[in-house]
């Protein structure tokens, strides 16, 4: 029996024993425990904070001393001087195990709390999925002209159905015969159809007229989160829809966290496919609950991802795509049965089909993208940017298409920002600041009311103020550069230069206070010179993509620009065009696509022309290569500035204007605003 120390989680209640020495976000990890970490246990993000308990557990059976854990190392007592620990906590990737411990992980560490927002929109489409019931009438078997089953039933399909090219697995022989006889020689088989060619494949077969119904899965696996959609395969129907946070996050955050501990760690590549198969499996158990059918009714799932998931959930190791030339291990489409990737969920027989990625950076998802909004119909030129923590934009026209994907970071998720969270009840969404006396109020999640509004703390009180999303912290840089709190350069000013308290000095620079609810026990929440630069990296790349699509089109300008993905659904189209997120457009043709990934499997998962055409459109993309072009990094730099430091916005300066202000810091109480003085000699 293993002496190492015990390691219990509460709440989960998951226990396993670790050598001294093990970082606890370590051992929750290898446990599957909930506990976030952004920065993939670098010590950079602070998410992954925990609370030891200790002293005597006997429902556990352990007593827990106070040297359970290593003493507060300096990363520790670095956080906890300039934001501040809770009493009693602890950050998960710096605690390390040295006797028993119970470790607590509270509420906001919990991958788990965050709203998935991927819901499914309306789409007209036309009918023509791969997987579809057929009823037969079967000859009965004849001594005179002796023949298989099999042999009958795919007769009969192309008799009634003129359908050829049949095959069944063995599975499948095993339980004809019986079938058959049955139904009186009358059965409906389900009948899965190759885009690429004319064969089919029998997944299943009833006696008789079946009189139920078979469905499928359209799966949008994100970096963040995992939205499927349960579809009926006769008409297209959602039936229902539902989300999970991808588990992966546990081992990073951004993609190349991911790929990083896949390099770093000897069967992490594996670690992570079993994490997300795991959350699948889950996943489509609670769908089927949902939608009130058995899970064996659901026949196929069809798959859109970024490449990174596309590998690790094919579970092929993504090493390659860490690095030049980022080669993919297969860009085509893949077609496979469900049981050989471990979806156990769904029926023994049913069939998976992922999407084809563009390129190495740019994924199945991009593809879902394309299929779902057509750039290459548009007659006017339409920028798409699929907002996340990898963005992937596409621009084109009737004439072209181009594409890339750019490395945003998670900013955007609400991480990195130092009262970041993700979208979860009583986290900001919305915030407006008064440009006169530069007080804000805002909105958060869970609550339709205004923070000024009356009733506001009654109907916050369950949630409480936690903290601000990604929404929310677009929304608050760009309000505080329209009310002048924040320069073109994304300086904060003093309390003096901007002519509010809210202002405070924070070191050699400055914060914008939001929320103060530690009278309560609740947090501060403040837009930090941090916050700001993390946002600013994130746009900048985000800007950057969208100009060197521009770039190799020949234009200064779009004309229209369509926000797709979960959190481009609730982007503000003046807030992101203040901040420079986008090129300038007019307001009115800045749309929001929803999930347009998720439409895109869906229109996949209903129509075998759709396979073959995304499958023939993705060969006519130009892909552009962010990481290897010399002008990405000029464009980045210029993107920098708030809104932008060369490109106009007239468009933007019809609905608002920014005030001209400059807080260097070195005139820091200049009286003039901060314009800069001649020295006098």
């Amino acid at each position: 029996m293993s002496t190492d120390p015990l390691v219990i989680f509460t709440p989960s209640g998951k226990r396993g024993r670790f050598p001294v020495g093990t970082p606890i976000l370590t051992a929750a990890r290898q446990l599957g425990v909930d506990l976030d970490s952004v920065c993939g246990g670098r010590g950079i993000c602070s998410k992954c904070q925990i609370t030891p308990s200790y002293g005597e557990f006997s429902k556990h059976g352990v007593t827990v001393h106070d040297d359970a854990l290593n003493e507060f190392n300096e990363v520790e007592q670095r956080y906890d001087r300039i934001r501040g620990l809770k009493s009693g906590r602890r950050l998960g990737c710096q605690a390390t195990v040295q006797r028993d411990v119970v470790i607590d992980v509270p509420p906001e560490s919990q991958v788990h709390r965050q709203v998935v927002r991927k819901a499914a929109s309306a789409r007209a489409m036309i009918m023509d999925p791969a997987t579809k019931l057929y009823y037969l009438e079967v000859q009965e078997p004849d001594m005179h002209e002796p023949t298989g089953d099999l042999e009958r039933v795919a007769r009969a399909l192309k008799d009634q159905w003129e359908i050829e090219g049949v095959t069944a697995s063995l599975p499948i022989l095993r339980k004809l015969q019986p079938v058959l006889r049955k139904g009186k020689w009358t059965a409906t088989v389900v009948l899965n159809k190759s885009h690429r060619d004319a064969t089919h494949r029998i997944l299943d077969i009833h006696p008789g007229f079946f009189e139920g119904r078979i469905y499928g899965l359209a799966i949008d696996l994100g970096s963040t989160t995992i939205a499927a959609h349960l579809c009926d395969l006769r008409n297209g129907n959602v039936i229902a829809s539902a989300g999970v946070m991808n588990p992966q996050i546990r081992f990073g955050e951004d993609l190349m966290s991911r790929v990083s501990y896949a390099m770093m760690n000897a069967g992490g590549d594996q670690e992570m496919t079993s994490a997300v198969r795991d959350a699948i499996n889950t996943l489509t158990t609670e769908i089927a609950t949902e939608g009130s059918i058995d899970p064996s009714q659901i026949m196929e799932a069809v798959f859109v991802c970024n490449p990174v998931m596309h590998h690790l959930l094919l579970g092929i190791d993504p090493v390659e795509l860490g690095q030049a030339p980022f080669a993919l291990a297969t860009s085509e489409s893949v077609s496979l049965d469900a049981a050989e990737m471990g979806l156990t969920s769904m029926n023994d027989a049913a069939r998976v089909f992922v999407l084809p990625c563009i390129a190495g950076h740019v994924g199945a998802d991009a593809a879902a993208v394309a299929l779902s909004e057509e750039p290459g119909k548009s007659e006017d030129l339409v920028l798409i940017v699929d907002v996340g923590t990898n963005a992937e934009i596409l621009l084109g026209n009737t004439e072209r298409v181009l594409a890339c994907s750019s490395p945003t970071g998670p900013a955007f998720e609400g991480a990195q920002i130092s009262s970041g969270q993700r979208a979860a009840p009583g986290a900001i969404e919305r915030v407006e600041i008064d440009r006169a006396t530069k007080v804000p109020r805002f909105r958060v999640i869970g609550c339709d009311l205004w923070s000024d509004d009356e009733g506001f703390a009654e109907a916050t009180s369950s949630t409480g103020i936690t903290g601000i999303c990604g929404s929310g912290i677009i929304e608050a840089v760009a309000e505080m550069r329209i009310a002048g709190i924040l320069d073109p350069k994304g300086l904060i000013g003093s309390a003096e230069q901007v002519g509010t308290p809210r202002c405070v000095m924070e070191g050699r620079t400055h914060s914008y206070l939001i929320y103060d609810g530690t009278a309560e026990g609740g947090p501060r929440i403040t837009v930090t010179q941090g916050d700001i630069r993390a946002i600013q990296l994130a746009k900048s790349a985000l800007y950057a993509g969208a100009r060197l699509l521009m770039d190799e089109m020949q234009v200064d300008t779009v004309d229209r620009v369509v926000l797709a993905g979960a959190f481009g659904a609730h982007i503000s189209p003046k807030h992101a065009m203040v901040l420079g997120m986008i090129p300038d457009a007019p307001l009115e043709k800045v749309s929001s696509a929803g999930n347009a990934a998720g439409t895109g499997a869906r229109i996949a998962l209903c129509s075998v022309d759709a396979r073959r055409a995304i499958e023939k459109t993705v060969r006519e993309i130009t892909k552009v290569e962010t990481a290897i072009e010399p002008k990405f990094q000029e464009h980045f730099v210029n993107a920098n500035a708030i809104p932008h430091a060369t490109d106009p916005f007239p468009h933007l300066a019809t609905v608002t204007s920014l005030p001209v202000v400059n807080y260097n810091q070195a005139q820091s109480g200049a009286e003039d605003g901060g314009r800069r003085r001649r020295r006098r000699g």
